[in-house]
């Protein structure tokens, strides 16, 4: 079966030249989605080779068949990047694309999306059995509230909390957004983004433990490196650019490249709208 998994690379050129991609270089692509990236990596020298790393498993199958022509050169492996059992010293670089691809916001059953009904689910892994519906539903006011404004950055998130036990049990995604901007004060209702955004955010951010998996990662990933080698992160919005921020800057073993961090240009936001937020962050293992 083949899967139409769209997710176009953002930051193409820059995370090549980031990553200071070499002939007969090992890299390992942590977040492979539709391949994208990887794809970029095995063509900028000859003979790279490259592990790919996966948590959502149609992201894997849409990757092997859009790679199968580098043979063995890439190798796939089913598992959360923090989960990864990262060897020593192996890697001459290390990619990590944090953002969610246009095929789960686009692909209305796996639930990341309240563009079209759909159940509650947002589980990248979906062997997992945590779902956005279990949150909603089951977790009191006080840890909704909490999720909310934490992961959310949502100013509402107490009205929105007790509005959602008040209401609920809500079973698809409509349901909720739909819910969410009547409950939200008219100048709100009608803002920039869906007065639900931030708290699809949040749910996705708490189902799949986002921040906490990131943490562990940053921690890990460096040992993985050669020396000299690099590590460049692409976050998504601000909650995930503080950790990347920190972790690498205090990391012992890490030397940061960017001292701010890399945007997208102009010409790459018109043709790549979610484009617009993403930021990437490079730092190197120090040679000593």
């Amino acid at each position: 079966m083949t899967i139409d998994f769209s997710h176009v690379p953002v930051l193409s050129r820059e995370v090549i030249t980031g990553l200071a991609v070499r002939p007969g270089g090992y890299y390992l692509d942590a977040t492979v989605g539709g391949g994208g990236h990887t794809r970029l990596i095995l063509e900028a020298a000859a003979d790279v080779k490259v592990t790919a790393i996966d948590q959502d498993r149609d992201a894997l199958s849409a990757a092997k068949q859009q790679l199968a022509e580098y043979g063995e050169r890439v190798q796939f492996i089913h598992s959360n990047f923090a989960a990864y059992e990262f060897p020593e010293r192996t890697f001459d670089g290390i990619l990590a694309d944090l953002g969610v691809s246009s095929y789960h916001l686009d692909t209305a059953d796996r639930g990341f999306s309240f563009q079209k009904t759909a159940s509650l689910d947002m589980r990248m892994d979906r062997q997992q059995s945590l779902t956005a519906a279990d949150v909603i539903n089951e977790w009191d006011e006080a840890e909704l509230a909490d999720i909310i404004f934490k992961y959310g950055e949502e100013r509402l998130s107490r009205r929105i909390a007790r509005r959602i036990v008040e209401n609920r049990p809500f079973t698809t995604t409509t349901e909720l957004a739909d819910a969410i901007a009547s409950w939200v004060p008219r100048q709100y209702r009608y803002g920039r983004i869906h007065p639900a955004t931030r708290t699809f955010q949040a749910l996705r951010i708490v189902v799949n433990n986002e921040l906490g998996v990131l943490e562990t990662f940053l921690q890990k990933a460096p040992q993985a490196l050669v020396p000299a080698g690099r590590i460049a992160i692409i976050s998504f919005h601000s909650l995930e650019d503080r950790l990347v921020k920190h972790s690498l800057r205090n990391h012992p073993l890490l030397q940061v490249i960017t001292k701010k961090p890399i945007t997208s240009q102009h010409e790459e936001i018109v043709n790549n709208p979610r484009a617009r937020s993403a930021k990437l962050r490079i730092a190197e293992l120090i040679s000593n």
